[in-house]
């Protein structure tokens, strides 16, 4: 049996703890780094820790300052002013445009008798057909047995009885389906007609097709369904909040790239009542020529339907500053003063925004210059000294105003080893 010295035992035992030792110690110190991505309670890159009840302040109006300038400063930033007001906005709703086929313009084909489909010359869907197209045969007894009565009261024609069966039988074979053209052929050949013929109503094409060659069938059988697509319902998707703006009349653009069709206009028709769920949108329908069948079902677009004109407080839409959360204006309270103020936005039309509230029609914003300015106001309530002069100590103000108040204390870092 192979022995070992103490000295060697004492090392194995040794090595394995200090090994332990080493990895606790270098994943101390690891967590003290600014930045360890992999380790679940480390810091984002780039954030800076603070001290407790420290905060960044907001970037908001409540974050900025009133400024104060002189005539030359004014002039030489280029501020230019414009009054908020009343005027008429005329908006659009944008929305999704699908064509879709006239539920009035699709047609189902039945026989009138009940028989046998002998012939069905239409075997796809997709076809198209034109108005008098034989679509099918039928061979029905009744129908057969009607003939051979018609053709008898012929021959008794030229008595009074006769002439009244002839008339009631003429009236059947038209009731059971056969056309006056099939009639004046029996009435010339004197040859009753095995098969009817079944034509279609309409042109168009054969959007669905329930029958085969062959089988039975009676006046209840849909043999096909033909859908004209010569004039196309526009169905349009908006959203929930835009539908209130929308009524039966309001004219919409239309826009169909892959038709090869430039834009053109349609009215809406309707409005359907239910909301969709799954979108929460509202659809609203609308007719239209399909000239050269440039549009084909499926098909989509886009829209713009113009919503009634209605009377709006606006502004430019270069006055406002969007911070992303929040937006407001410079309005001007007393010579060359301007006061930051944080507004609500409504509709934005062309160039002009609907303002819904902060604002009083006649109050003057900065309309041109605003970006200076802003920065201006930012500097002055982080304490800075103004425009000119960042980075030194703060100017006292004028006699007779407050000065603004200080922005939130800077944060204060923590200096890891």
């Amino acid at each position: 049996m192979k022995t070992y010295s103490p000295r060697a035992l004492i090392a194995s035992a040794v090595i394995p703890v200090g090994v332990l030792i080493a990895i606790l110690a270098f994943q101390a110190q690891r967590e003290k780094w600014p930045f360890a991505p992999q380790h679940p309670s480390s810091e984002v890159a780039g954030r800076v820790k603070t001290a407790p009840g420290t905060a960044v302040a907001a970037s908001t109006a409540a974050a900025r300052a009133p400024v104060e300038l002189t005539a030359k400063q004014v002039d030489m930033l280029g501020v230019q002013m414009e009054a908020a007001e009343v005027r008429k906005l005329e908006e659009t709703v944008p929305g999704v445009a699908t064509a879709v086929i006239d539920e009035s313009r699709i047609v189902e084909v039945h026989p009138r008798v009940s028989g046998w489909l002998e012939q069905l010359y239409v075997r796809t869907t997709g076809q198209n057909v034109r108005a008098g197209q034989a679509l099918g045969a039928v061979f029905s007894q009744e129908l057969y047995a009607s003939q051979l009565e018609y053709l008898a009261a012929l021959r008794r024609a030229n008595t009074a009885p006769a002439s009244v069966v002839l008339a009631a039988g003429r009236t059947r074979l038209k009731v059971l389906g056969m056309s006056d053209g099939e009639i004046r052929q029996i009435e010339r050949t004197r040859q009753a007609n095995r098969l009817v013929t079944i034509v279609a109503p309409r042109s168009g094409f054969v959007l669905d097709r329930g029958a085969t060659q062959g089988i039975t069938v009676d006046p209840s059988t849909n043999i096909l369904s033909i859908a004209d697509v010569s004039q196309l319902w526009i169905i349009v998707e908006v959203a929930e909040a835009g539908a209130g703006r929308i009524q039966v009349g309001s004219p919409t653009s239309l826009t169909f790239p892959l038709s090869g069709r430039p834009p053109f206009i349609a009215r809406v028709e309707f409005i359907y009542p239910m909301l969709t769920e799954r979108t929460r949108s509202i659809r609203v329908r609308m007719s239209v020529p399909n000239i050269g069948g440039a549009l084909r079902p499926g098909m989509y677009g886009s829209a713009q339907i113009s919503a009634a004109p209605r009377n709006a407080l606006t502004i430019g839409r270069d006055a406002v500053v969007d911070t992303g959360i929040t937006q407001h204006v410079f309005v001007r309270s007393g010579d060359n003063r301007f006061e930051p103020r944080t507004i609500k936005l409504g509709a934005k039309v062309g160039d002009r925004v609907e303002v819904l509230d902060g604002l009083a029609a006649g109050e003057l914003v900065v309309s041109a210059g605003v970006f200076l300015i802003d920065s201006e106001s930012r500097l002055r309530a982080s304490g800075a000294t103004g425009h000119g002069g960042h980075g030194g100590s703060p100017q006292p103000a004028p006699a007779g105003q407050q000065t603004a108040p200080a922005a939130a204390a800077p944060a204060q870092h923590e200096h890891q080893p």
